[in-house]
């Protein structure tokens, strides 16, 4: 049988609409730094495609800096701002902010100076979701953006940044977002594109798909797409827990995204469970993919108070619009037959 893939989170697979916006893109021959006609083409499709990023998004209000990914767009953004975050933010977020802020063991995250501190709005590993506090000064949006409606110019956030690859569009492209009259100072410096935020070439094949994906995005949403997600996801969750409660989902008792589930088995690795998991044909993870492909015990689930030994035994599903309830039933009958195999092995109840 054809292999299934339920690692999402880590990047989506690309959407037809975008792959056609980028072929079209290509064709465009011209910077668009450029005077003549060809480089005015080539603004007048990054700009159209700044707006579509800008109507999806509900930021009719903020500017748009492109970027070549959500770890700049973070970089951007949080660079000598000295803000406190938690331990469950992205590493990319973490290397720039004082994780000085604590999560419950829900996921959810107080915030007692939000001028002074960075909030997720969702969470790549358990789904969970905040509620931004107004003022706060960033907030990485990218796994929100695309899977749960999302407006900007309400979230009372003054900075937030998205990625393309993780709704659909491609690699190698994101954007930082600015509320109106906030700034941010360039930390790539040369030719002063996207108004002296962000020197470079803008990459315009890969704007162009991002903007087709984001509205794509846009209009599964409004089709009822998260109604549909969230029900597969809690189905999918009934299907896996067993009698005596051993295997657990963090962030259960929170809001999450409708197509994300983090599976606990204290005892069994999560990194034990991908290979099994793989060699079944399905792709999973054990948390988020930006460790250069390392396998380690969830940062994020130790800040929610998960000991170490036992945050080292998750297992992120996640999916999207194109996922099957047979491809999930598949995965359920093929992960119960593993954990089946696990407990006879280890003498663990089921």
């Amino acid at each position: 049988m054809s292999r299934v893939y339920l690692d999402w989170n880590a990047t989506a697979p690309l959407r037809p609409e975008a792959r056609a916006a980028m072929a079209e893109a290509c064709d465009v021959i011209g910077n668009p730094s450029s005077v003549h006609a060809e480089g005015r083409a080539a603004r007048m499709l990054l700009e159209r495609s700044r707006d579509q990023i800008a109507e999806a998004l509900g930021a009719a209000q903020a500017d748009i800096v492109f970027t070549s990914g959500a770890t700049e767009a973070a970089a951007l953004a949080l660079s000598g701002q000295g803000l406190a975050c938690a331990g469950i933010e992205h590493d990319a977020v973490r290397a720039w902010a004082d994780e000085t802020l604590a999560a419950d063991p829900s996921g959810q995250v107080s915030v007692p100076d939000p001028a002074r501190s960075t909030l997720q709005l969702a969470n790549s590993e358990t789904g969970v979701i905040q509620t931004l506090p107004q003022g706060l000064a960033v907030s990485d949006l990218t796994q929100g953006f695309g899977k749960v409606p999302l407006a900007f110019d309400w979230l009372g956030v003054e900075v937030g940044f998205v990625s393309a690859h993780k709704l659909g569009g491609p690699r190698g492209v994101g954007a930082l977002v600015l509320r109106s009259g906030v700034d941010r100072a360039a930390v790539l410096r040369g030719g002063g594109q996207e108004s002296g935020r962000r020197a470079g070439t803008e990459n315009l094949a890969g704007i162009a798909g991002f903007a087709a994906a984001a509205m794509a995005a846009q209009r599964d949403l409004a089709h009822g797409m998260a109604e549909k997600l969230t029900e597969m996801r809690d189905d999918l969750l009934m299907r896996l827990e067993d009698a005596d409660g051993n295997t657990m989902f963090p962030g259960r008792e929170s809001q999450r995204l409708p197509q994300t589930l983090s599976v606990l088995t204290p005892g069994w690795k999560g990194e034990t469970q991908v290979m099994q998991m793989d060699l079944a044909g399905f792709a999973v993870s054990a948390g988020s993919a930006c460790s250069s492909g390392k396998v380690r015990a969830s940062g994020v689930l130790r800040a929610m108070g998960v000991a170490e030994a036992d945050a080292g035994c998750a297992l992120r599903v996640s999916f999207g619009a194109t996922t099957t309830r047979q491809e999930l039933d598949r995965f359920a009958d093929a992960w119960l037959a593993a954990r089946s195999r696990w407990q006879g092995k280890h003498g663990k109840a089921g």
